[in-house]
């Protein structure tokens, strides 16, 4: 455990998302339904008490899904934060179901997408969804190239009957962001990304231009035992944990990422959130990023 306390999240700066300003330090709720984010979780009372403890701690940002158990996260949300704050902005997810096995399959039809956010507005007790990000099913482990027009376009017609505010992309490449923007405005990115994950470094930039925020998830995701070594090594010097330095790291990166740790334990919750007071000095930065550049250029 680190000896940080929960910290003053407006040191973690805010960015635009959509028309709302949020911090850059959110929370996902993932990790909120049971094992392979299926079922309901071992603790509900657990998870209804973190969900409050990162509001009361200034969180406006959560980021979800109605596939998450399914319906289960959402469900939770609901139970421990409705009547929402003012303040507070609910991202989900559509573009996938979850089978008996708890596979993921697209959902990617009129009537799965319709289906998905009518699912999503009733387990969260919401009128209207803020930000509805499409998930990408071209490529299961990555963003892979493929037309999202279709989807897209059965989005961008719920938007105008307005039970979507403002839309997104996730798992997706630069090319499917341009197509996606003739469509409608595209309002963030949520990729994997992290140190070990450099791929999306030109995409984070180009986003960057436009003022467009990248949430980029699995922080920790496809680490190999060298690099995750290397972390720790750098955690320890910081009297911090591995999994602060790394959302210390993207918070550093650039002021366009937006970050939703998940996690169902309060304990852990603190731990994340205390990352606004952490600052990386740059020969910590460089020591880090030597992390995923550990490859021939």
């Amino acid at each position: 455990m680190s000896s940080m306390q929960t910290s003053n999240l407006e040191k973690s700066g805010t960015y635009t998302l959509g028309d709302r300003t949020v911090k850059r330090l959110g929370y996902g709720a993932m990790q909120l339904a049971g094992k392979g984010v299926f079922g309901p979780p071992k603790d509900r009372a657990e998870a209804v008490a973190v969900l409050r403890e990162a509001i009361e701690s200034g969180v406006d940002h959560i980021d979800t899904s109605d596939f998450y158990g399914p319906h289960v996260t959402n469900q939770i949300i609901k139970e421990a934060l409705h009547p929402y704050k003012d303040d507070l902005v609910i991202v989900t997810k559509v573009g996938a179901v979850r089978g008996e096995d708890a596979s993921w399959n697209p959902a990617f039809s009129k009537e799965a997408l319709t289906q998905a956010i009518h699912d999503n507005l009733r387990n969260l007790g919401l009128d209207v969804i803020e930000v509805v990000n499409l998930r990408s099913m071209h490529g299961t482990y990555g963003p892979e190239e493929g037309s999202l027009e279709e989807p897209l376009s059965v989005l961008a017609d719920l938007q105008r009957q307005g039970l979507i505010k403002h839309i997104g992309l996730s798992n997706v490449t630069s090319k499917q962001v341009a197509d996606g923007r003739k469509i409608t405005d595209i309002v963030c990115v949520q990729n994997l990304y992290n140190l070990a994950h450099r791929a999306d470094d030109p995409l984070i930039e180009e986003l960057a231009a436009a003022g467009t925020p990248y949430v980029p998830f699995f922080p920790l995701g496809g680490f190999s035992p060298l690099q995750s070594s290397t972390l720790s090594d750098v955690a320890a010097k910081l009297g911090a944990t591995p999994m602060q330095v790394a959302l210390a790291w993207l918070l550093q990166r650039a002021p366009n990422i937006l970050l939703i740790p998940g996690t169902s334990s309060r304990a852990h919750l603190r731990e994340n959130l205390a990352v606004a007071d952490i600052t990386l000095s740059a020969e910590t930065v460089a020591e880090l990023e030597g992390i995923g550049s550990a490859k021939p250029e």
